[in-house]
């Protein structure tokens, strides 16, 4: 039921997500969201978004935790805690639940609930009437500080976290490669490590290890409350201040200061995976590229890049390698930069035949050598600035998509200004501007500091992509 990785079920809304990118600028009149804020004494950050189209609410609570904050040796353990946290809380004032209740309650209201958790991030939501808001505040506020599971439930959640890695990674031979090319990608930085975990080490987590994280990273002031919907800001501020407002603010929530980051590695050969279950080819490369807040003029010039490379159909690499070369079944290029560090880049395609492997490769690189060479047309620039500009209204217009956008890029240090203001900003990238972001990123003569991973997925009766 929880999930492991946003990417499973908000795939659209993170691509979304990942347009806005961090910086200090002056305020613009065109706002995305016309988002409100406030915090209460407890150090809780409340942010609403109104719409009042429909009587219902949705409530996202964002913690900024995630796998890669874990401690050696506990690949997992924020994953597992994201799972305990449905199996028993209780809280003077706020009331007492027995496992599974808390889902119970949202079910028997016509509500929705979840969570997931990300590499910098852990988030719980749930979506219901907005006369039941205070109630699911009230839930979500005592399993906040008072986590409570029985054992049986710990010694249980701990198995079904590992049958969740046999059947989304083990037993999935693109999620297989996935993980092989991530951990190439990001050798000496907890990126590397896949937000599940590995299993001999997820095996071994205990309440304990859960325990101590929740203590240290579970409290108001280290955490993100999102509301969009059928309310207003007081109305918010006062439910919070009812529910949330009973916790105490923590002393000990560390700084969030990551383990080694060195960037300088040799070329890594292609990974190449057979598997009997493969039906078609796949070939992949993911570049480390910088994130929205590592650097913002790079990274919004790479958000207009995804859009004139990468969009399907219409996408640079979409008509030249499928419609007219045919080299591909399907390709494309994505760019994520919503990220406390790095972010990535990455190409996906299905090539033909696996005999066709390379000549696919060398093509890709042929049209990334075009741009660095000449750069986009001042018109693929405005039809793909226009479009991505299109994509957030359309996101404003949405229910649980704001409290999405908001909440995962204010968890890895974007401010809620940056987030308004990102049209303004999208609108100033420059063709000069995505031309020098290739050049140092995506250069296949002139590897950067990090040369990017392949990977080739193949069934087992074919060649290694040789023509």
């Amino acid at each position: 039921m929880r999930q492991n990785n946003i990417r499973n079920s908000f795939s659209l809304l993170l691509l979304v997500a990942g347009l806005f990118v961090s910086t200090i600028t002056p305020a613009y009149a065109q706002k995305v969201f016309n988002a409100k804020s406030a915090f209460l004494d407890n150090g809780l950050q409340i942010i609403v978004v109104e719409n009042h189209r429909v009587p219902v609410a949705t409530q996202m609570i964002w913690y900024k935790i995630g796998a890669a904050d874990e401690l050696p040796d506990k690949s997992g353990i924020v994953h597992f805690l994201e799972h305990l946290m449905f199996k028993g809380h209780k809280y003077p004032d706020l009331g007492k639940y027995a496992p599974g209740e808390f889902s119970r309650i949202v079910r028997s209201i016509g509500g929705k609930d979840n969570a997931f958790t990300g590499q910098d991030y852990t988030a719980y939501h749930q979506s219901v009437a907005v006369e039941h808001l205070e109630e699911m505040m009230r839930i979500e506020a005592a399993r906040m500080r008072g986590l409570n599971v029985p054992e049986e439930e710990v010694k249980s959640e701990n198995k079904v976290i590992c049958e969740e890695r046999r059947q989304r990674t083990d037993n999935n031979p693109s999620a297989q490669l996935a993980e092989k090319m991530n951990a190439a990608l990001f050798p000496v930085h907890p990126y590397g490590i896949p937000v599940i975990g590995w299993m001999k080490e997820m095996k071994t987590l205990t309440w304990e290890d859960a325990k101590h994280f929740y203590d240290l990273f579970y409290s108001p002031n280290n955490a993100i409350l999102v509301v969009s919907g059928d309310v207003t800001l007081p109305q918010v501020v006062e439910m919070a201040k009812r529910t949330y407002g009973l916790l105490p603010a923590s002393t000990t929530v560390p700084s969030r200061i990551r383990r080694h980051t060195k960037k300088s590695f040799p070329p890594h050969e292609p990974i190449i995976m057979k598997h009997e279950n493969v039906q078609e080819p796949l070939f992949r490369r993911v570049y480390r590229v910088p994130s929205g807040r590592q650097d913002l003029k790079t990274s919004l010039a790479l958000e207009v890049l995804e859009e004139i490379m990468g969009a399907p159909s219409t996408g640079r690499l979409y008509k030249s390698l499928v419609i007219e070369q045919k080299l591909a079944a399907n390709i494309g290029l994505y760019y994520s930069s919503n990220s406390w560090d790095d972010g990535t880049l990455g190409i996906s395609a299905t090539p033909v035949s696996a005999d066709g492997v390379n000549s696919l490769r060398q093509t890709i690189d042929k049209e990334l050598r075009k741009m660095i060479k000449d750069g986009p047309l001042p018109e693929e620039v405005a039809d793909a600035i226009m479009r991505l500009k299109n994509s957030a209204v359309y996101a404003r217009d949405s229910l649980s998509a704001p409290a999405m956008i908001i909440g995962s890029n204010m968890a890895t240090g974007v401010s809620l200004a940056d987030i308004e203001n990102w049209p303004e900003m999208i609108s100033a990238v420059t063709a000069d501007d995505i031309k020098h972001a290739a050049q140092i990123y995506l250069n296949p003569d002139e590897p950067s500091r990090t040369p990017p991973i392949e990977g080739i997925l193949l069934s087992e009766d074919n060649k290694e992509g040789e023509e």
